[in-house]
């Protein structure tokens, strides 16, 4: 999920064209490429089944370009190098343009989904087993790891402290210079918690260490909890995890957390066609492609949040109102978001065209102001500062 090697290398994908129930609406290129996670991922290895696809059934070719972290991942897209990047949460911060997308050379983007995946793995925090705690209420005191560097992990971290009604305040904050660092932290007994994917490498070697390991339970009925968890990352939902380190299963899931991963997006002014085809395809042929690789069956149309944080493309929009699967209070949040959007978007125009400060930090600064100023002027909630 976090640091995957750099391979810089195009892939196609060749096989047999054949006949599928959607053929006759679907109008892809010859050649199609995206940006994704490295080779080792899970995103990759899931567009690698989706390109099989793709070529088997409509002739299509996919060449898929590895980013090392998510800059390189989106810099296609945002040059138009590419039309699709196969992304991780980092296309919501792009499109809020802050975080790593605060500089000068970033901003928000417009971005669009075409669709997600939410698969049986779940993202938050993992316990060391012998520190009694059972949900975030009981984090209060506990030695919490903060990466230095990793806005995304902290931030993540900070949610679920916030569900329990706490912050950083609450708790002793441990720092550590990476992900894996703060792992060995917690197997050393120099931590107590630190945020990662359910099924990752070091959350599966905490389990197996002599401190053990525990997800904290996030009861779907605690509106309050949930409502404080999603002030700060919104981005956040309930979900029943039954893939996770330590002893949980489909017979014992952990009542947890997830966002979507991998999020294939485009840009707001992409190719209508690309976008309706894309839908139709995932859609439609879900039958086709749900077991080719781990994680696939997150696309099911019954996994798709129709009111998330990132606005659909508007061909999408369109494909579910043409099946039906589209609602007033549906469209009433697209609007929202596309406002959001626009919003966001003018105030970063009028903020590079104010002289800004030359100083990168002066300049993040000064932009997270103004946008926080211009949401809330609009009644919505900044979420960053």
């Amino acid at each position: 999920m976090f640091a995957l090697k750099r391979s810089l290398v195009a892939m196609a994908i060749a096989a047999a064209p054949a006949i599928t129930l959607a053929a006759d609406k679907v109008e892809l290129p010859n050649t199609l490429a995206m940006t994704a996670y490295g080779t080792g991922s899970a995103g990759y290895s899931q567009m690698v089944a989706i390109g099989n696809l793709l070529q088997n059934e409509y002739g299509t070719s996919v060449r898929i370009l590895p980013g090392e972290n998510d800059v390189s991942r989106m810099t296609p897209l945002k040059t138009n190098r590419v039309p699709l990047c196969a992304c991780g949460i980092a296309s919501y911060y792009g499109s809020e343009g802050v975080l790593m997308f605060a500089g000068p050379d970033w901003g928000p983007q417009p971005i669009r989904v075409i669709t997600t995946s939410i698969a049986s793995f779940g993202l938050g925090i993992a316990i060391a087993g012998d520190v009694d705690v059972k949900t975030p209420y009981d984090l209060k005191g506990k030695r919490v790891s903060w990466i230095r560097g990793d806005d995304a992990l902290n931030l993540g971290t900070e949610a679920f402290l916030a569900f329990g009604d706490l912050t950083w305040d609450d708790v002793e904050k441990v720092e550590f210079p990476g992900y894996g660092r703060a792992f060995d932290g917690i197997v050393a007994d120099q931590a107590d918690v630190a945020f990662t994917m359910s099924v990752a490498p070091p959350a599966q070697q905490l389990a197996a260490s002599p401190r053990g390991l525990v997800w904290p339970e996030l009861d779907p009925g605690d509106s309050e909890g949930w409502a404080r968890l999603q002030a700060v990352a919104p981005y956040f939902q309930p979900h029943k995890v039954t893939s996770a380190a330590g002893d949980y299963s489909k017979d014992n899931p952990w009542q947890g957390a997830s966002y979507p991963y991998p999020i294939l997006v485009a840009n707001a002014d992409s190719d209508p066609k690309l976008a309706s085809s894309l839908i139709r395809v995932f859609t439609e042929d879900y039958d086709k492609y749900k077991d080719a690789a781990p994680g696939n069956a997150g696309y099911s149309l019954s996994q798709q949040n129709m009111q998330w944080v990132i606005p659909f493309h508007d061909a999408v929009v369109d494909y579910y109102k043409e099946i039906g699967h589209w609602t007033d209070e549906m469209q009433a949040h697209q609007d929202m978001l596309v406002e959001r959007q626009r919003i966001l978007m003018d105030t970063w125009k009028q903020y590079t065209g104010s002289n800004p400060p030359k100083d990168e930090d002066a300049f993040r600064s000064g932009w997270m102001e103004a946008r926080a100023k211009a949401l809330e002027a609009a009644g919505m909630n900044p979420v960053f500062r």
